[in-house]
């Protein structure tokens, strides 16, 4: 279950915290107090799109955070196939809206936006206003019949049949040549094997060419410098040794007339030594050194004809390795090409028998649940003010296989004594279509493992006797899960387990919305403001609480 929202710097909150309870809570309020934000803020850090402009005026940053706790053994195996390991079995989701980016983090770890919402689709079902608009699109309704069948397993060895019959499928299209086209293919297959044959390449062969090619070529630049070194010292006609010996010469023959030259001389003698010492030590490296030329650009050349395979073939020599067996698979297939063509023929024949097969046993499944799905949900709308309704879910077969099945489902219903069933799309109003999404969410969640619905103003359109139904219905479907509920209706509020007010207030001349819980006094006055709008007499105050008792003695 959720067991907290905190909420900081986002549009008029400035910062606030809620503890929610098992049960039905409620969350309701003025219009304009901020009560979708609270619904925002859920699905920002839920992974939904965040936008800058939610951040308040005076901040850097947004922050939300909710916090779950969960218990389910089978749940904590989904997560941890997320990689997502609940501490004591809480979770803890936040996300950091700043200017340019967003921060998610799951338990203090850094996670990207798309594992957030695959992680809250486990824990959470967040309805929205506007929601039941998708109960228009027939494509969701075959979608609620598999939620409610939980149909994953069979529709995961569906998609499976599919995808072979796909391929099967497509090599066999691919299949379609005339005698000039294979007869080019293989020619051309053949000059790739042979390329690649001659080469007679060896596993490793690279990996050992490339290490001996570094070490050669830096035996080769260091004997480039070496040469250099004893050109410029020794070898060359103007070079370093004999400049030196002929400036010793000169001071010698000037230095019996000044004791400083002698000196100089000396010190050059010295270095004329060491130069000498230096070129006889760097002649011998050079004899002795061990670089061939020739090997260097034997080990270059074999690996340019390596490296030529890899750009065509693949980057390693078992991928290479591994195109030629495959071109001549494909070699032994063209020249066999009548006998290939049978081959594809019979799997994709028996692709089609087992997609098929798949497919038959699937719809076969979704009928039979169809009909305890369209009486429970029937009742579901008897209890929803729906007094003379009849609802059904038609069946009709695709002309063709597809990932899903074959079958095309559409939901109808009739809501009035004589009139003929008609597609739910061309006769449900708006507060209708409020009602029939409950029905179906209620009855869905009896088989479902999420353990918090959130609906966000369901009862638009409704009033009345219809919104007591609905608000009966609700508290039931409350006694199994979770269910936080933003609404504007009085009959629904009065059901609360826990009830919260949403609030604006001013603020050292900033507006800001605050929500806090209620107590049973606190929540009657919020019950007679719902009912009696701008002047709350004794009597509308009176109204609230009787309300109030009747929806305490109904739990």
């Amino acid at each position: 279950m959720l067991q907290s929202l905190h909420v900081k710097n986002l549009a008029l909150i400035d910062e606030a915290e809620v503890n929610f309870e098992n049960g039905l809570n409620i969350l309701s309020g003025e219009t304009g107090a901020g009560k979708s934000i609270i619904i925002g803020s859920m699905n920002m850090a839920l992974g939904e799109k965040a936008s800058k402009d939610m951040v308040r005026h005076d901040a850097d940053y947004a922050f939300v955070e909710l916090i779950f706790h969960e218990q389910r053994s089978e749940l904590i195996e989904k997560l941890k196939e997320l990689d997502v390991f609940p501490e004591d079995g809480q979770i803890i989701m936040s996300r950091k809206i700043m200017p340019g980016r967003s921060l998610c983090k799951i338990n203090s770890e850094t996670v990207s936006a798309s594992l957030m919402r695959s992680v809250a689709s486990l824990l959470i079902d967040i309805h929205g206003q506007h929601e039941h608009q998708s109960l228009l699109s027939k494509k969701n309704h075959l979608k609620y019949l598999d939620d409610f069948a939980k149909l994953d397993e069979d529709k995961a060895e569906l998609r499976e049949a599919y995808h072979s019959y796909q391929e099967k499928k497509r090599l066999l299209e691919e299949a379609s040549m005339d005698e000039e086209s294979q007869a080019r293919e293989l020619s051309f297959l053949q000059f790739e094997i042979n390329e690649i044959e001659q080469a007679h390449l060896m596993v490793g062969e690279d990996e050992e060419l490339e290490s001996r090619y570094r070490t050669l070529s830096h035996g080769r630049k260091i004997m480039e410098a070496a040469g250099t070194a004893y050109e410029m010292t020794g070898n060359a006609m103007e070079n370093a040794s004999s400049m030196v010996g002929r400036a010793v010469r000169e001071l010698i023959s000037v230095s019996d007339y000044d004791e400083t030259v002698q000196t100089l001389a000396d010190q050059l003698g010295e270095i004329d030594n060491l130069l000498s010492d230096f070129n006889r030590d760097l002649s011998g490296y050079l004899s002795d050194a061990d670089f061939s030329e020739e090997q260097f650009a034997e080990v270059a050349k074999r690996l340019d004809e390596i490296n030529h395979l890899k750009s065509k073939y693949g980057d390693s020599i078992e991928k290479i390795l591994a195109q030629k067996k495959e071109k001549e698979a494909r070699v032994e297939q063209l020249l066999n090409y009548d006998a290939y063509r049978s081959k594809l023929e019979a799997e994709y024949k028996a692709a089609t028998a087992e997609v098929k097969v798949q497919s038959d046993i699937l719809s076969v499944i979704r009928k039979k649940e169809a009909k305890t799905l369209v009486k429970e949900v029937t009742q579901a709308l008897i209890d929803l003010n729906f007094l003379e309704v009849r609802f059904d879910m038609r069946f009709e077969t695709l002309d063709h296989f597809t990932a899903n099945g074959i079958d095309d489902a559409r939901f109808y219903i009739s809501t009035n004594p004589g009139e003929e069933l008609k597609p739910l799309e061309q006769v449900a109003s708006g507060g209708e279509l409020s009602r029939i999404m409950l029905a179906l969410k209620t009855v869905l969640a009896e088989n479902d493992e999420i353990e918090t619905l959130i609906f966000d103003e369901i009862d638009s359109g409704i009033s009345g006797r219809t919104a007591q139904m609905v608000a009966e219905k609700m508290k039931q479907t409350g006694k199994n899960h979770q269910i936080i509920c933003i609404t504007h209706l009085p009959q629904i509020a009065a059901m609360a387990d826990t009830h919260f007010l949403i609030e604006k207030t001013t603020e050292g001349g900033s507006t800001v919305s605050n929500i806090r819980t209620l107590s049973e006094e606190e929540s009657i006055q919020e019950l007679a403001r719902m009912l009696g709008g701008v002047k709350i007499t004794d009597t509308v105050i009176q109204s609230a609480r009787e309300m109030k008792e009747m929806a305490n003695a109904a739990k």
